[in-house]
């Protein structure tokens, strides 16, 4: 081998580095970006369940309020309905 293929084949290592390391250094950056946006999602998301749970929570509560002083009212209407 002559210093003209060395220099060659050097030249097409570099070549394929570039070519092939480019869009993994840009693919990483990009799965970076994407962990970092799933993560976030992932806590808005746990974030969201408990607001849902808490004012689920609520709404029973007012609801069984309000079945108690239907079921009064209806008591209340029944004895006057008898007098």
């Amino acid at each position: 081998m002559n210093e003209w293929s060395v220099v060659g084949v050097l030249v097409v290592v570099v070549g394929l580095f570039l070519s092939v390391g480019a869009p993994v250094i840009r693919l990483n950056s990009t799965i970076t970006k994407l962990s970092t946006l799933v993560e976030g999602l992932r806590d808005r998301q746990v974030q969201q369940e408990q607001n849902n749970s808490d004012s689920h929570r609520r709404i029973w509560k007012h609801n069984e309020e309000q079945d108690a002083v239907l079921n009064d009212h209806e008591t209340r209407i029944t004895i006057l309905e008898r007098k």
